[in-house]
């Protein structure tokens, strides 16, 4: 939702004629999907990478906008907490040098990062959740500043009419209450764009939502919120209930979440922003000058300013972008799935794998969306966020079996496949999907990393769990420096 907001009251006759607009522009859109020519001829890829701020000591660091300021740079920008950044690259193809280009350009980024955030005694760090956060960090004060997300808090907030309720349970058991949405902020993300043809939106986000417990099983890096250890990718069941806008009455009516996986395979994409209409209510009413109808029939393209704001309040794990791009619209699947880091080679293989697994998913005979039920797949995604290496995955033909031997012998091959289908040369292949294969080879991820390094610090040299987890961190921040795969980081 990177739209500015400055409005933190709305009126029903705001939320009647937003309504009115948004179903207005969905009108407008399922006309220009059959009408217009869309941008897919060189079809682009794109990189968000989330990150943390930290000071000397391993806690979070609130001076977001202090390095902002330092690096001013729009590639860069805020995000919910004080202690978060977001760093947007350039769209590429990636034939040729298109992976060595976005190791240049977020090594660059991060490289000057690090040097503002120097400046103001901070340093950065790619994590899927920082594992030093603690309650006193996530709470409203040390929201960003930005006016939108006040506005974002206040409206979920009061969607959901009483406290919001953390209940994780999995190596450990974590309980809460909170009244705001600031726990969320301890979530970083890194998120893959993928601009498709309207004709294979659909098939490339049902083939999206297939993969996406394979990516979690070997990409998960956040096994700890506030001092415990919960599941492998603990980010998942931390968006999923820090957002919930649903007190127990709507959940248990079937009401849907805004964060969520969705519930069925679709025909178009046209399906998702007609559910997102459907089902959930505006969060951010907020009405731009556009007439859709008049530019379209004027032969320009419209913004659909409403429609595009209300997606980005929906947390779909795999959501639909429209966008445009010098005059002309084009479609983009966002996969939203795997948390930062743990380094920016890490980073390139989980994206080598994610965009050569669905391309060749997507060309396969008969797609696999026909062969495993939707409820199979997301079963599937809740087991590896839980479970991460250690999963056992469902997959059709070959039943349940490890997540470990379903990447290594089915679906590692597969994303070779697709990646020679969108040209990128062996080297680069070889190089980051043999990262995945080594992952999975030794049963290292970022996850399992960091859990075996603080059960050594607790039994081996009897540290107390804050004192392992930041001895955790030291080590961790000193090894993504060094851009060396999280499989070779020593344990010891």
């Amino acid at each position: 939702m990177g739209k500015d907001v400055s409005l933190s009251e709305f009126t029903r006759e705001d939320r009647v004629r937003y309504r009115y607009k948004v179903r207005q522009c969905l009108d407008v859109f399922a006309l220009m999907l059959n009408d217009l020519r869309f941008d897919a001829d060189r079809p682009m890829t794109g990189l968000e990478l989330e990150l943390n701020l930290i000071d000397k000591d391993g806690a979070p660091a609130m001076r977001n906008a202090e390095v902002l300021a330092e690096l001013a740079d729009p590639s860069f920008q805020t995000e919910l907490g004080q202690f978060n950044l977001e760093i947007n690259g350039a769209p590429r193809l990636l034939a040729g040098a298109g992976f060595d280009q976005y190791e240049a350009e977020l090594t660059d980024q991060l490289a000057r990062a690090e040097d503002r955030a120097a400046k103001a005694d901070a340093r950065v760090i790619l994590i899927g959740i920082l594992p030093t956060i603690t309650q006193r960090h996530a709470v409203l004060d040390n929201m960003s500043t930005d006016s939108r997300y006040r506005v974002l808090n206040e409206q979920l907030a009061s969607a959901r009419g009483e406290s919001f309720v953390l209940d994780i349970r999995g190596a450990e058991h974590l309980q809460l209450i909170t009244d705001s949405i600031a726990p969320e902020a301890a979530c970083t993300s890194a998120q893959f764009h993928l601009q498709v043809a309207p004709e294979e939106f659909a098939n490339y986000w049902n083939a999206s939502q297939a993969v996406a417990a394979a990516q979690l099983a070997v990409g998960a890096n956040s096994p700890f919120l506030f001092g415990k250890r919960l599941w492998a990718e603990t980010r998942i069941a931390l968006f999923e209930q820090a957002t919930d806008t649903r007190p127990e009455e709507l959940k248990t009516q079937g009401v849907r979440p805004r964060v969520w996986f969705g519930e069925r395979w679709i025909t178009s994409i046209f399906d998702l922003f007609e559910e997102n209409v459907r089902y959930f209510p505006a969060l951010l009413p907020i009405m731009a000058d556009e007439d859709p109808v008049e530019v379209l029939h004027s032969g320009g393209v419209p913004r659909l300013p409403e429609l595009r704001l209300h997606n980005g309040t929906i947390y779909r794990w795999n959501r639909p972008v429209y966008d445009i791009m010098n005059g002309r619209p084009h479609l983009r699947v966002e996969n939203r799935v795997l948390p930062a880091g743990p380094t920016v080679l890490d980073l390139l293989a989980n994206a080598a794998f994610y965009f050569g697994l669905v391309r060749e998913l997507v060309e396969a005979d008969r797609p696999v969306w026909t062969q495993l039920t939707f409820g199979q797949a997301e079963e599937n995604f809740h087991m590896a966020a839980r479970d991460g290496l250690s999963a056992q995955l469902f997959w059709p033909r070959l039943g349940a079996l490890p997540a470990t031997d379903l990447v290594l012998d089915w679906l590692l091959p597969l994303a070779h496949g697709g990646l020679e289908r969108f040209g990128v040369p062996s080297r680069i292949r070889d190089r980051l999907l043999g990262i995945i294969e080594d992952r999975c080879r030794t049963g290292i991820n970022g996850a399992s990393w960091q859990t075996s390094v603080v059960e050594r610090l607790e039994n081996d040299r009897g540290l107390d769990r804050p004192a392992a987890l930041r001895e955790m961190l030291r080590r961790y921040a000193e090894l993504f420096a060094g851009n060396a795969p999280v499989h070779t980081w020593p344990l010891d």
